[in-house]
């Protein structure tokens, strides 16, 4: 069976009651059942976009925002200087997973062109020919004094490096989901083969540490695609008992990435000071809560300003204006006179609110993620001009 939704809709499907309970554990989607018709389930989606398979339900949730669009901001967001050009030329008519699978593949054929990477890695095993170093106690241990065979240790020059297990498993995994076109297919086939001499990753392990250095530059970009490749399609989506294969896109995340990467590095670059994502700070003097703004922009070791992302406004029953609140408690805390959140227009106004006997000022932008590249990126800079102002501080240089 398959459901289809889009990202800001929802829609009304006839499920059995356990494959009702199942969507709503999943975390993919919200499920009801209707008040008037027993076998009939309402399905929201829960910020996600792409494809799940939950039980035997295929769930599709369409994004608003058109797909060379997404792709920006997810680029960008991991690898701001490499991504531009390549994710807005992309051929994104077919749909979302079409096109990261061109991605994929483009950019994997682009690092490969001249070879696959090599490096050193420390092999330890029992030969019967010596390499490298002995491990005497490894040797006096499992041999007992004899001489063959050996336990020896050497460093072996390779392919099997953390940079092409990577590629590989991204290729692997995408390979394994539905409606890949052919042309990316056979592609990412070619790829997966080129690259046979390196261990799979199991699934259920975590990507092996990789970084960046003048020897693996031309693998960057794949590689920073591989690894939203290896999140979108991981199956640990749920907190629940009930694992949602297939491709998924975390829309507020990558929203925050965006917003994060993108005003942090246009405060470094006309400012100057130090921007820390997910800063950790506390609310009360006993430091018992924490608290972690999305960004907090430091001088002279000092907090200037505070920033919060939010994809869609929060408007949870009783609390209808949550994001104030948190935001003033970051104000508070920091000892700061105003706060600064940044929504997708769209979603929430551009405001500013002043709260009473406190004079603690909460600003509300909205970004027009429907623009192109630069002139949304311009709205960034025209955001982060507001918060530099109100720091006494000089440019750069």
């Amino acid at each position: 069976m398959r459901i289809e939704v889009a990202e800001t809709g929802h829609t009304l499907e006839q499920l059995t009651p356990s494959q009702g309970r199942r969507l709503a554990s999943s975390g993919v989607v919200d499920a009801r059942p209707s008040p008037y018709e027993p076998d009939l389930w309402e399905i929201t989606p829960r910020g996600k976009v792409g494809v799940a398979l939950i039980g035997d339900v295929e769930v599709w949730v369409t994004p608003k925002l058109p797909i060379d669009r997404l792709l920006f901001l997810v680029g960008y967001a991991v690898d701001p200087k490499g991504w531009r050009d390549e994710t807005v030329h992309l051929d994104v008519r077919d749909g979302l997973i079409p096109a990261v699978a061109q991605a994929l593949w483009r950019q994997s054929e682009r690092a490969l062109r001249q070879g696959l990477l090599q490096g050193y890695r420390t092999v330890e095993e029992t030969s019967y020919v010596l390499r490298g170093r002995l491990r005497e106690a490894d040797q006096l241990r499992r041999h007992h004094g004899g001489v063959i065979p050996m336990e020896i240790r050497h460093d072996d020059f390779t392919v099997d490096t953390p940079e092409n297990q990577i590629l590989l498993a991204a290729i692997t995994r995408l390979l394994t989901v539905h409606r890949v076109d052919g042309e990316s297919r056979r592609r990412l086939a070619a790829l997966r083969a080129r690259l046979a001499n390196v261990t799979t990753l199991v699934r259920g392990t975590s990507l092996p540490d990789w970084h960046a250095s003048r020897l693996n530059t031309r693998y960057h970009t794949a590689l920073r695609l591989a690894e939203i490749v290896w999140r979108a399609t991981s199956p640990e989506h749920s907190p629940g008992s009930l694992a949602a294969n297939g491709f998924l896109f975390d829309l507020p995340k990558i929203f925050e990435d965006f917003v994060t990467v993108a005003v942090s590095e246009e405060l470094h670059a006309r400012y100057g000071g130090a921007a820390y994502p997910q800063y950790n700070c506390h609310l009360d003097e006993a430091l018992a809560v924490r608290m972690r703004p999305d960004l907090v922009w430091e001088l002279s070791g000092r907090p200037a300003a505070v920033v919060d992302a939010k994809y869609k406004r929060e408007k949870p029953a009783g609390y209808p204006d949550a994001d104030l609140y948190q935001m003033l408690a970051y104000c508070t805390a920091l000892r700061l006179p105003r706060g600064h959140l940044i929504y997708a227009k769209g979603n929430a106004p551009a405001a500013s609110h002043v709260v009473r006997h406190a004079g603690t000022e909460i600003v509300c932008h909205a970004l027009d993620l429907m623009l192109p590249a630069e002139r949304l990126l311009a709205q960034v800079s025209g955001i982060v001009t507001e918060l530099a102002s109100e720091v006494q501080t000089a440019p750069n240089t």
